[in-house]
């Protein structure tokens, strides 16, 4: 059995008949940091659409913590697996901490409800995200970024060892992009979790993640540290700008 916690084996994948992967082979490893980068329409989410089992690959294999994903049903995967999507709707009036007591749904006994461990770890989860002033307020109503806090809040309540994370800080100002950053590198370093986020802001990518898998048109480019996969000639053939154009950590120059 293999030891990594998400692997892709050869995987070819479709969306709304377009092919947008081609022969993906990708193995993350329980602890990891990992970011996905490239440029629009690169199949980013799309990955993490099939390694999370919301989309079935035409060709090659998915496992998650050493399962088949589709041996797995939903309450399976998110026990294993967190997931805080890009954009959420919420279709009906949802107070913030009924949102973030979601995460503990695959936890809680179905016939007893939640328990005393569950409230706790919301209300840890809330305090750890630094949402608790947005209590008691309906979430919809929320800005775009702090409706991103409280999913990301969910997650954290879910407690699953492996996190993804689709374009986190895409709705943040600078500082909340920087505490969610400098959060996810402590539920990697302090609690264990896996960590897989796509990402569009190649800074940030560089300075917090140790490893960057690089997509481009529905194939990797290139894995491993800023210093590597973030080249100028990459960044020029890859994203078709100057590389001067992209301030990078000193050490990824």
């Amino acid at each position: 059995m293999s030891s990594a916690i998400v692997e892709l084996d050869g995987v070819t994948a479709a969306y709304r008949d377009r092919r947008v992967l081609h022969d993906i082979t990708l193995s993350i490893g329980a602890g990891e940091r990992v970011a996905l980068i490239g440029p629009n329409g690169a199949g980013k989410s799309t990955l993490l659409a099939v390694a999370t089992g919301l989309l079935r690959p035409e060709a090659g294999r998915v496992c998650l913590t050493g399962r088949p994903v589709e041996e797995l049903d939903r309450l399976d995967v998110a026990r294993r697996l967190a997931v805080v999507p890009g954009a959420a709707n919420l279709p009906f009036a949802t107070r913030v901490e009924e949102v973030v007591a979601l995460g503990r749904l695959p936890h809680e006994d179905p016939f007893r409800g939640a328990r005393p461990a569950d409230r706790a770890a919301v209300a840890a989860a809330i305090e750890r995200v630094g949402v608790g002033h947005l209590l008691g307020r309906d979430a919809r109503e929320l800005s775009l970024g702090e409706r991103q806090l409280v999913l990301i809040a969910l997650a954290v309540a879910q407690a699953a060892p492996v996190l993804v994370l689709d374009e986190p800080t895409v709705h943040l100002d600078l500082r909340h992009q920087v505490g969610a950053m400098e959060l996810l590198v402590d539920l990697n370093e302090r609690d264990g979790t896996t960590i897989i986020a796509v990402l569009h802001d190649l800074a940030l990518a560089a300075h917090f993640f140790p490893r960057l898998v690089l997509l481009d048109g529905g194939r990797i480019v290139a894995d491993g540290p800023a210093a590597e996969v973030l080249s100028p000639a990459r960044i020029r053939d890859v994203f078709g700008v100057d590389p001067g154009f992209v301030r990078l950590p000193v050490e990824a120059g």
